[in-house]
């Protein structure tokens, strides 16, 4: 127990000072890939808004080929049916070995070969083409018609691409000339105008009319039209440059919509390069962020608009909302998904309920209030208990202050705090409170910044919000000064240089500030009789600021003869003004000013704080100092868990040693100079006296508590975490009724129906079975190698399932009043997913 107090301390320590850098770089990787996913759904919204342009296009593709040639209905009708697909088809062909890329949905090009009757001859394969290497899949480069020889091998379709051919179209008895080369061109530059119409809300029906007015042209045996938009803004590629037309084109509709632009034919046998211009072009960087944003927005909006996507997008839809909120989405595959934090909790809907639309209701009009708290965060922080004259003890847990009226046994709850508290102060009137908190993240996943709150204990309403912007990362320590009746407020943030504050209390604002060190702080407090003297100690340094016209001095504590410990763990004040420190060596070191040594220094030499003292305290550190009426100094130790009381000359009176299951001493709190308030590192709050010894008020796990279960009848409540504990509470008389160790994680539990055994499942695959009365094991078992995530009996309690983390469900018969249990079964949880329709049980 020794040596692991004493390693738990420092480990602490380096924890803290390792925890800045840390958090730095992951806050930079964090960045990076908040880029990363801009940069993806960037390009998912490009694939999405590709896609939908081809549906777009093939219901008037179709409706032209049958508008001019009704035969050519049921060769589309095998396509569709070939393809398994109802009003849908995909015409492409795609290799990932090969990287070969062949025409899509909005390209159709292909050699048609006839005779001299002007029958169609065995269609030829469609020429692939291979896409060149580019780094931004956005750039385009020029695409050689299939007449053109590419040099690559030609690959034959599927047949269902090759048995839809565009002299399907034509009406009969109309040939085609041989080496006619026919292409049907998306208009290049349309995604541009798509997006810019899809932010004004406007321009749909104009989008269709253009589209309509570039695909329904006849089709000539002669001339296809080539849809080409002609960009007189950009010289990249001029009309000369893709050959001027000899053959002037007649079309249904004079006046073309603007977006078509001028129609090129192809003449019989000529070959030509159509260059399709970029989608994107980058103007600069910040241009090109803002682009990718939006496109990023719109994807949601593009998944819901296109039908072929309807089914296939389900999923990315309901994912598309806030990344924190907390809305539930119905699909059809009988489950719900909701968001909490940011994060997707999915949830089966049981086979029982047809249809889940009809439960949905509206939220009771009843809320919650905190009743009681469990437990007190001792095993990291420090000086984070005090009593108050109203017979209230105050600390922290989680994100609450708890005020606790040892008497009565009642408490009342601070709660006005967003994410977890970390440090805790009292002002001189003994009756506000400053209490300061980490950033966290609200329940929409945004973040929120660590702030202080000063607050009245007996009203409990806050009267200041501190720097609220100000503190990165979180607020380690807090400290009123008491010279001036707490008119300012000493803090220190958990940033890289540990930033020192101090702000005035009532305005709430900065009064000046400077950077501490970049080790880890532990305490910092103002003089008793000088409020313009501020100590600051924690990893191998004690350092003394004097605070003059808004500006800092800093002196450093000198060691001089003394061995230099590694931690300044805390510091109180002497009658005499003198620095009393505990460290980790179990020293209690007497810090006084020294005159200037002018003769060794020089004349420009200042005064110096020297240890004048040191007192051998206690077997490993002296985690906490507290002073009490008349001098009287006690110390608190880590290593041999004494309590020691000493004069007002550092000569040892009284001591105590507390029970070893309770850990560590972290701090003391006097209530009457007889009776004392200790809370320990493993997380307790105990009460005595010297004479009496000190038993526990509050007590809580030591460690992440992950598994709670509640008794079927009694008001009695079971839990297990990390710190391998397993405790029942009782909730009548809020107290622990027992607690059992195991050896290994617990992490979820459930109690039989009949409520006399207690199910626990562990970290490494395995559970147990408890006797609540006994507390002895009256079964166990072991399914699979991974941790265990939850245990539930059925209704009645004749079966039992415990869920892995290996993705099974094991089912257990359960005999005997809870007392045997023998496989049954087990199934997949991905079958369940996909099937819902069957109970477990």
């Amino acid at each position: 127990m020794d040596s692991s107090t004493n390693s738990l301390d420092d480990a602490s320590a380096d924890g803290i000072a390792k925890f800045a850098d840390r958090a730095s770089m992951m806050e930079g990787r964090l960045q990076a890939q908040e880029d990363e996913i801009t940069l993806l759904k960037s390009s998912l919204s490009d694939a999405l808004r590709k896609i939908h342009l081809h549906d777009q296009l093939l219901p008037l593709l179709k409706q032209q080929l049958i508008a001019v040639n009704p035969n050519a209905a049921g060769v589309l009708n095998q396509v569709c049916c070939t393809d398994g697909c109802s009003g849908r088809t995909t015409l492409s062909s795609s290799s990932a070995v090969d990287g070969i890329r062949s025409p899509a949905t909005s390209q159709l090009s292909d050699s048609i070969v006839t005779n001299a009757n002007g029958h169609i001859e065995n269609p030829v394969s469609l020429t692939p083409r291979s896409r060149p290497t580019t780094q931004d899949r956005s750039t385009q480069t020029e695409i050689a018609l299939p007449g053109q020889d590419t040099g690559q091998k030609k690959v034959p379709l599927p047949r269902r691409v090759q048995s839809l051919q565009l002299e399907d179209a034509l009406a009969p008895g109309k040939p085609l000339v041989e080496g006619t080369r026919a292409m049907l061109h998306r208009v290049s530059g349309w995604e541009e105008e798509y997006e810019e119409e899809q932010e004004k809300g406007g321009g749909e029906q104009e989008k269709e009319q253009s589209w309509m007015s570039s695909v329904e042209e006849i089709i000539q045996p002669t001339t296809i039209k080539c849809l080409q938009r002609e960009d007189y803004q950009d010289r990249s590629c001029s009309p000369e440059e893709l050959g001027s037309p000899s053959t002037s084109v007649r079309t249904s509709d004079s006046n073309l919509s603007s977006r078509s632009g001028h129609l090129s034919p192809i003449q019989e046998g000529e070959k030509k390069l159509l260059v399709r211009r970029n989608s994107e072009k980058l103007v600069n960087a910040e241009k090109q962020r803002k682009r990718l944003d939006k496109k990023a927005a719109s994807s949601a909006n593009l998944l819901s608009r296109s039908p072929s996507l309807d089914t296939r997008a389900k999923e990315l839809v309901s994912s598309a909302g806030s990344p924190g909120s907390r809305r539930g989405t119905y699909s059809q595959e009988q489950s719900i998904k909701m968001f909490i934090r940011g994060r997707p909790i999915t949830m089966y809907i049981p086979s029982n309920i047809q249809n889940y639309e009809d439960l949905k209701m509206e939220p009771p009009s009843e809320r919650l209030e905190l009743d009681w708290v469990y437990g007190y965060r001792g095993r990291d922080c420090r000086a984070n208990l005090y009593f108050l004259p109203s017979g209230e003890v105050v600390f922290f847990i989680a994100c609450v202050v708890v005020l606790y009226h040892i008497n009565n046994r009642t408490q009342r709850h601070y709660d006005k705090h967003t994410d977890c508290v970390r440090c805790l102060t009292l002002h001189p009137d003994k009756v506000r409170m400053a209490s300061g908190q980490t950033a966290g993240v609200d329940k929409d996943g945004k973040p929120l910044h660590p702030c202080v709150h000063i607050w009245d204990s007996t009203t409990l309403v806050t009267l200041q919000q501190i720097g609220l912007g100000a503190f990165q990362r979180g607020v380690g320590c807090v400290a009123f000064s008491f010279a001036d009746f707490g008119t300012f407020l000493c803090v220190i943030d958990d940033s890289n240089e540990h930033m020192l504050s101090v702000w005035d209390c009532n305005k709430g604002t900065r009064h000046a500030d400077v950077k501490n060190t970049n080790e880890a702080v532990f305490c910092v407090e103002f003089n008793s009789s000088d409020s313009t003297n501020i100590i600051t100690c924690g990893k191998s340094h004690v350092y003394f600021w004097t605070l003059i016209a808004g500006q800092f001095t800093k002196k450093q504590g000198i060691f001089g003869k003394y061995k230099k410990p590694k931690f300044i763990q805390c510091f109180v004040f002497s009658l005499t003004g003198d620095v009393l420190t505990g460290d980790s060596e179990g020293n209690i070191l007497t810090w006084g000013k020294s005159a200037a040594d002018v003769k060794t220094l020089g004349k420009g030499a200042k005064e110096t704080f020297q240890i004048m003292r040191q007192t051998r305290a206690h077997e490993g550190s002296v985690f906490t100092l507290c002073t009490l009426q008349g001098g009287t100094v006690l110390s608190g130790g880590g290593k041999d868990r004494k309590i020691i009381r000493w004069s007002a000359d550092l000569a040892p009176e009284r001591e105590c040693e507390i029970p070893e299951n309770y850990g560590a001493v972290r701090t003391i709190a006097d209530v009457d100079g007889e009776e004392l308030l200790v809370g320990t590192t493993r997380n307790a709050i105990l009460r005595g006296t010297f004479s009496d010894g000190f038993v526990a008020i509050v007590q809580g796990h030591m460690d992440e508590m992950w598994g709670l279960a509640t008794h079927p009848s009694q008001n009695i409540f079971i839990t297990c975490g990390h710190d391998k504990q397993v405790c029942l509470w009782n909730t009548e008389e809020h107290k622990l009724d027992w607690c059992i160790t195991v050896e290994e994680y617990g992490l979820c539990a459930d109690f039989c129906p009949n409520g006399s055994v207690v199910s626990v499942g562990l970290s490494t695959g395995r559970w147990m079975v408890l006797d609540l009365l006994t507390r002895e094991v009256v079964s166990e078992s072991t399914d699979g190698n991974e941790q265990l995530s939850v245990m539930r009996y059925s209704p009645d309690g004749s079966f039992l399932a415990v869920g892995s983390h290996d993705n099974f469900i094991y089912i257990y018969n359960v005999t005997e009043s809870g007392r045997r249990y023998t496989r049954f079964g087990k199934c997949n949880v991905s079958l369940l997913s996909t099937d819902p329709t069957k109970d477990i049980y």
